[in-house]
């Protein structure tokens, strides 16, 4: 992970240097952007309003739309990661995303519709949709492309996959995307929150919040605020994510520096019963670091 991580970082850098677009003001609320810490030299700032957070400087559309090409052929490739990395992600990405968009159809009693998956293409996750029966019809679409306007096609479902975390523009693209789908359709989003466990903790120092993959991370109420405005009904927020406690654990293991308070401190030296309860505990209080939901686009 870590030479992915250092190569999203040089391209990153790399396309900052071609063209910048300051963020001064958050798309959620509008209120100035606070300072909040670099991340190998590149500065974050933070929603005052949400605790979002958001990479300071992106780059112009085109070539941010190639950065995340760059970094999706990076995540493709095995110098970034191992071939049993890739295999793990099958079943323990992919396979439960899928479980868990069928569930909800099933629940809300909808038979094949048509799916769209609004990504960096081309897609490790397409092959899975086409062929899992669920849908009369399933594509993917860029999500630069979809955010400029390139492209509007119409589906029932749309399934946005960490596309949020990515884009250099997240309310221009979920505006995008509410337009493609028909009234009345669902949208399932991923995404890292900042408002999670292990994200809160270690703030800047959290291995996981780099560009491009992290160029945005909104807390969960900033996510649950952000698609609202874009005219979506929410029925499912949560955060069932489960490494949050491991990912702290790990990451005060290679830097005792890390600062803690003393809870953190005695939560950490607890037993696999307590780690796990405590996990529990985030996931049923919507305070992991990992979030999926579901919404419906209103009908007026």
């Amino acid at each position: 992970m870590f030479a992915y991580r250092d190569a999203c970082l040089d391209a990153t850098k790399a396309v900052l240097k071609q063209g910048i677009i300051r963020r001064a003001t958050s798309p959620l609320t509008g209120a100035r952007l606070d300072v909040f810490g670099e991340v190998d030299g590149l500065a974050y700032v933070r929603c005052p309003d949400t605790g979002s957070l958001f990479l300071a400087d992106v780059a112009p559309a085109e070539l941010w739309s190639s950065l995340l090409k760059k970094a999706n052929d990076l995540r493709r490739s095995p110098r970034a990661f191992h071939s049993d990395i890739a295999e793990s992600r099958v079943e323990n990405v992919y396979r439960p995303k899928l479980e868990w968009i069928q569930s909800t159809l099933v629940l809300q009693q909808i038979h094949r519709p048509s799916l769209i998956e609004v990504t960096t293409t081309p897609s490790e996750f397409l092959p899975m949709l086409e062929d899992s029966g669920v849908f009369r019809h399933s594509a993917s679409i860029d999500e630069t492309d979809l955010t400029n306007g390139r492209t509007r096609p119409q589906a029932e479902v749309l399934l946005l996959p960490e596309s949020l975390d990515r884009t250099h523009d997240p309310k221009g693209l979920l505006e995008s995307a509410a337009a493609c789908l028909v009234p009345g359709g669902f949208i399932f989003v991923t995404g890292l929150v900042s408002s999670g466990f292990d994200m809160a903790v270690l703030g800047t120092r959290n291995v996981y919040l780099y560009p491009p993959d992290r160029t945005n991370c909104f807390s969960l109420r900033g996510l649950e605020m952000l698609l609202t405005q874009a005219g979506f009904e929410l029925l499912e927020v949560s955060t069932p994510g489960v490494l949050d406690v491991e990912i702290v654990r790990a990451h005060v293991k290679q830097d005792e520096a890390i600062p803690l308070s003393g809870f953190e401190r005695e939560l950490l030296a607890g037993n696999d019963r307590v780690h796990s309860a405590f996990q529990t505990f985030l996931q049923q209080n919507g305070m992991s670091s990992f979030a999926r939901v579901v919404a419906r686009r209103k009908t007026a």
